[in-house]
């Protein structure tokens, strides 16, 4: 689809400053600016491309006065913010981007499932019996949805998502490919014999609205109850998250961090790449751990720790410069002593 400059400025309460009846119909980094596309400027440190750059139409700042001439074939569209003007055509190209409906098949939707207005559902999705889907939900190709789990509103889960037997995912989630959601905990017994014996893992797991997830996350069901993921929680591609625990509100935790089971994670928390969580512990709001920090023992609120153990971040700096000096300290401490061992047996002068 084709827009007029015009028709973007109107969208976004802005200023044309050039040609009104320019059309655009992708968009581009503003130093890789092409025919056709717009772009947008909202980093200083990026002016120097606005004067060169091929886009045909640029977002600018209100208040953006040019120090040379810049492209005769480039319109300005004069907003307040450039990048959050940018980041809502983005967010208006992916809506209209993920804009299906029906049912392709080959899939099969079970009679007993419930599927509301307005849903997509890709080739080869499987929806099993009680499963509900709300209005508006967005299945691609190859996502399972198992016996009465429910999709909330407007969700849209991507390729490859698998979804357990009654897991509950809210209303305007995001789920990428391949993330499988309510797969059994890890919980083992031993037996008489020594051997490991299975614990049956009967609970669920549920995910609060406005919640998004990675590509090839896994997040187990519960043993008893629920594994349960706050509104607003955020998670990076690669994370585990184990049976029983729970990660509170608006929480954001980066790729590859590992969750054990039955931990409790607070609300507004923001969690570093390569993170371990052991289980039964609990994380107070707000904190912040540093990446690849191992967590073994409870964190309270609005602490920032780093190292593994995980301690009082400004500590382990001090720590971390004490142990990179380590090498000079000990040239330092032999010298001492050979300098010591020198004074008490002088060499003999003869």
């Amino acid at each position: 689809m084709q827009f007029s400059a015009g028709q973007i400025a109107e969208l976004l309460h802005g200023e044309v400053d050039g040609d009104a009846q320019v059309l655009v119909h992708d968009i581009s980094k503003i130093e890789e600016g092409r025919l056709g596309t717009l772009t947008f400027l909202a980093n200083p440190k990026y002016n120097e491309h606005i004067y060169r750059t091929g886009a045909s139409v640029a977002l600018v700042e209100q208040g953006f006065q040019p120090n040379r001439p810049i492209p005769k074939s480039l319109t300005l569209i004069r907003v307040q913010d450039p990048r959050a003007a940018f980041a809502k055509l983005l967010d208006m190209h992916n809506a209209h981007q993920y804009e299906k409906k029906g049912i392709e098949q080959p899939s099969y939707v079970s009679p007993k499932a419930t599927v509301g207005k307005g849903c997509y559902i890709g080739a080869f999705c499987y929806i099993a019996d009680g499963a509900v889907l709300e209005d508006g939900v967005k299945l691609f190709p190859n996502c399972f949805v198992g016996e009465q789990a429910r999709i909330g509103t407007g969700t849209r889960l991507h390729a490859g998502v698998k979804v357990y037997q009654r897991s509950v995912i809210g209303a305007r989630c995001l789920v990428h490919s391949n993330t499988v959601i309510g797969a059994d905990g890890f919980g083992f017994t031993i037996n008489a014999k020594g051997e490991q014996e299975k614990i049956p893992q009967i609970g669920n797991v549920v995910i609060e609205e406005d919640v998004e997830i990675g590509a090839n996350c896994t997040i187990d069901r519960a043993t008893l109850g629920s594994t349960i993921i706050r509104k607003g929680v955020k998670l990076d591609n690669l994370i585990q998250v184990g049976h029983n625990a729970e990660i509170g509100a608006h929480t954001v935790v980066v790729s590859q961090t590992g969750i054990a089971g039955s931990s409790r994670i607070g609300s507004h928390c923001m969690i570093g790449g390569q993170v371990g969580i052991a289980g039964h512990l609990t994380v107070g709001d707000r904190v912040k751990i540093a990446a690849q920090s191992g967590i073994g023992s409870n964190i309270p609120d609005d602490a920032v720790v780093q190292g593994s153990p995980a301690f009082a971040i400004g500590e382990y700096k001090r720590s971390h410069i004490v142990f990179r000096d380590l090498p000079a300290l000990r040239r330092r401490v032999d010298q001492l002593e050979k300098e010591r061992s020198e004074a008490r047996h002088p060499a003999d002068p003869s």
